[in-house]
């Protein structure tokens, strides 16, 4: 059994084909094109799979996609519903892509793959996963482990940005979700655009800078940004975001709750929420 892994048309596009449940092949497509973070359709990474396994593309049992287009639109169109009339101008332009490719993508991958070999009927062998369920198979079916518990948080899949699966051989379940607008990875994300790095690029920039920090600004952060519950679960302040109607990932109130002057101290308002004295360095 020979499944072909695709993950494309949002950043770091990638291929990974797996045989009788080993990996045995798996490459970023910026590795070929020598395109940072490229988000095209992994055409090089494919062959390079295929030619380093000595696989034809009419040997590729199935297809599998990491989400589900037609769930992540049902976020879209539902975010949109919820929060009109805000954000129409994001609506506005989002909307064209969706119809014109994004809707379609079972029919898209097809004629990509198609490339491969056209005497191939690829839609009957493409399989779209969720999101995060492709996520914890990622991480736990290559693992030693037979029994694991698999932890996932990222920005947002479908509806789901974080879960807790349970995987116990052959058999992965997902059991616990937190849906979106609440999401650990647009706070991180926020944080990223707030600093003046490209989200979805540069976040690991954000990460290599933290050591170098002093966390003076943390419990303001929990204090205004992230109720988190005793369980572990946690919901965002939405006050200080954009990213649901937006253009931006957050607003202008995000300014006085976590930039700061340079050793100025943090000061505790009536209504309990803290506010720091600001000067911009973005």
């Amino acid at each position: 059994m020979r499944i072909l892994g695709i993950s494309a048309y949002y950043h770091d596009s990638a291929a990974a084909l797996v045989e009788d449940g080993e990996v045995i092949a798996a490459a970023q497509e910026e590795r070929f094109s020598r395109k940072k973070h490229d988000s095209r359709f992994p055409h090089r990474a494919i062959r390079w799979c295929l030619e380093s396994s000595a696989t034809r593309p009419g040997d590729l049992d199935l297809i599998a996609f990491y989400d589900k287009p037609f769930l992540k639109f049902e976020r879209l169109l539902e975010t949109y519903l919820a929060f009109a009339p805000r954000g129409f101008d994001s609506f506005r332009q989002a909307l064209p892509l969706w119809i014109k490719e994004k809707l379609f993508q079972r029919r898209l991958l097809a004629q990509e793959l198609g490339q491969l070999d056209d005497n191939v009927d690829w839609e009957r062998r493409l399989l779209f996963s969720e999101h995060h369920l492709s996520h914890a198979a990622s991480a736990f079916f290559p693992s030693p482990f037979e029994r694991a518990a698999i932890l996932t948080m990222d920005g947002v899949g479908e509806w789901t940005t974080t879960s807790l699966a349970l995987g116990d051989g052959r058999d992965l379940k997902v059991i616990r979700e937190i849906h979106f607008p609440h999401s650990l990875g647009l706070l991180y994300s926020a944080f990223t655009y707030y600093t003046g790095f490209k989200v979805n690029s540069g976040e690991y920039k954000v990460m290599g800078l933290a050591p170098y920090g002093d966390p003076r600004f943390a419990n303001a952060i929990r204090e205004s940004l992230i109720d988190v519950k005793e369980d572990g679960s946690f919901r965002l302040n939405l006050e200080y975001f954009e990213y649901c109607t937006g253009l931006t990932m957050t607003n202008g109130r995000l300014t006085s709750c976590s930039a700061a002057r340079r050793a100025s101290p943090t000061r505790r308002l009536p209504s309990g929420r803290w506010i720091l004295q600001h000067r911009s360095r973005r």
